[in-house]
C-alpha cells in the first residue's frame, strides 16, 4: 500500500494563559466521548483537558494534577513524563515512560561542564507510572459509578510500586531481551527501555516501546491487570505468562504512540534515538490478537512530517471529521514556532484521513 503524505487540515489547540507552555511539550493525546481532548505532557506531572468548541477548534482548557486522583510515588512536583493515553470502558489511562534520563548539554555552560553531564543518569521515580482514573463526561474522579452501569464503581488505581519502579519492570528483570538494558541502567534517549505508546482494547493492555528497538525489531508488551485493592493493580496472567512480547518490523524505528482500530493496532514509529525521523504510522490487522513468537510486519500507512529539530509527532487519537470519515490527529512534541504556535496560547496539530 503507497503510503500517504499530505494533511487533510489543521486543528487549533488553546490553552488557558499561565500555563500555555504546555502547548511545547505535548507527548500524549485521547478523544474521549462529548468530544473532550484529553492531553499528556512529557514535562509535567498532569493532565490537560480542552473541549471542542468550533469547528477544528479545541479550547475551555481545565488543568487536572494526577496527583489528586492517584499519589505520585515521590514528590508530587517531579515530571510523570506521561507518554500515552487511552480510554476505555469509563477509566482514563495514562502511562510514564520507566525511562532514565541523561543530563543534555546546556549551552550557558563550558564543554567540560556540559561532558561531566553527559555521564549524570537521573532516576526519576514518578516515570514509573501505568494509572487508570474515573472519567465522566469532562471530569477526573477518584471514585463514582460507572456511568453506563451504577451498580459498579470505579476508583482510580495505579500498579504496584517496587524498588525497580513497579511490577511490571520488576517481572522484565527476568526477560531475556530486556532484562540486559534496565540492569544496566541504560537511559530512554539512549536506546535504552522506554514506553511512549498505550492502547487498551477490553481486558488487554498494549505497551509500545520506543526503546530498545532489537537488530532493527520494535516491540510491544501485551498486559493484563487486576485490583489488589481500591487504588493498586497488579500484573494478571496472560495465557499463564505476566506478559507478552510481540516483535514489529518498523523499519528500524520504534514505538511512538498506539491507537486501536477495529482490531487492527495502529502504531506511530519514529526514531528511538534523539533524531529528527523519519516518521510513519503502521497498521497491523489483527493486531489485538497477537501470538506470541511471531515476528509480525505490519503496512505502513502514512508518512508523517518532521522538522530540523522540530515537529517532533508524540501522539495521535482517532477524530470524526465533518464527512464522518475516519481521521487521527497528530500532535508535535517541540512544535515549529514559526507554523504551529499560533500567538501567546495555542498551537496547531495535524489531521490525517486513513
Amino acid at each position: 500500500m503507497k503510503e500517504k503524505k499530505s494533511t487533510i487540515e489543521q486543528v487549533l489547540l488553546r490553552f488557558k494563559s499561565g500555563i500555555q507552555d504546555s502547548r511545547e511539550s505535548l507527548s500524549a493525546v485521547a478523544l474521549t466521548p462529548g468530544n473532550y481532548l484529553w492531553l499528556g505532557c512529557d514535562e509535567t506531572s498532569s493532565i490537560e483537558r480542552l473541549s471542542y468548541s468550533a469547528p477544528n477548534t479545541f479550547e475551555n482548557h481545565e488543568h487536572f494534577v494526577v496527583a489528586d486522583f492517584v499519589p505520585p510515588i515521590t514528590d508530587t512536583d517531579k515530571e510523570i513524563d506521561i507518554e500515552g493515553l487511552d480510554y476505555a470502558d469509563g477509566y482514563l489511562w495514562l502511562v510514564g515512560s520507566h525511562s532514565l534520563k541523561r543530563k543534555k548539554p546546556n549551552s550557558k555552560k563550558t564543554d567540560l561542564e556540559n561532558i561531566q553531564n553527559l555521564a549524570i543518569i537521573e532516576p526519576e521515580k514518578n516515570r514509573f507510572l501505568l494509572a487508570r482514573i474515573p472519567l465522566v463526561g469532562d471530569r477526573l474522579y477518584k471514585s463514582c459509578p460507572h456511568p453506563e452501569n451504577p451498580e459498579k464503581q470505579l476508583t482510580a488505581a495505579k500498579l504496584e510500586n517496587t524498588k525497580s519502579g513497579n511490577c511490571l519492570t520488576d517481572a522484565l528483570l527476568e526477560d531475556p531481551h530486556l532484562a540486559p538494558f534496565l540492569k544496566a541502567n541504560i537511559p530512554g534517549k539512549d536506546n535504552g527501555f522506554d514506553i511512549e505508546g498505550l492502547a487498551v482494547y477490553k481486558n488487554k493492555i498494549f505497551l509500545g516501546l520506543r526503546g530498545p528497538v532489537l537488530r532493527g525489531w520494535a516491540i510491544v508488551l501485551e498486559i493484563k491487570v487486576k485490583e489488589i485493592n481500591s487504588t493498586s493493580l497488579k500484573l494478571k496472567k496472560v495465557e499463564d505468562k505476566r506478559y507478552k512480547k510481540h516483535f514489529i518490523d518498523l523499519d528500524g524505528l520504534g514505538v511512538r504512540d498506539l491507537c486501536i482500530d477495529g482490531q487492527d493496532l495502529l502504531i506511530l514509529a519514529g526514531p528511538t534515538m534523539d533524531i529528527d525521523g523519519p516518521v510513519r504510522i503502521y497498521r497491523l490487522e489483527n493486531g489485538v490478537n497477537l501470538p506470541e513468537n511471531v515476528l509480525s510486519k505490519p503496512t505502513p500507512i502514512l508518512d508523517i512530517p518532521y522538522g530540523d529539530g522540530e515537529d517532533h509527532a508524540e501522539g495521535m487519537t482517532f477524530f470524526p471529521t465533518k464527512e464522518n470519515q475516519k481521521s487521527l490527529i497528530v500532535l508535535y512534541d517541540s512544535p515549529a514556532k514559526k507554523t504551529r504556535l499560533q500567538g501567546d496560547d495555542s498551537v496547531l496539530a495535524d489531521i490525517f484521513q486513513l
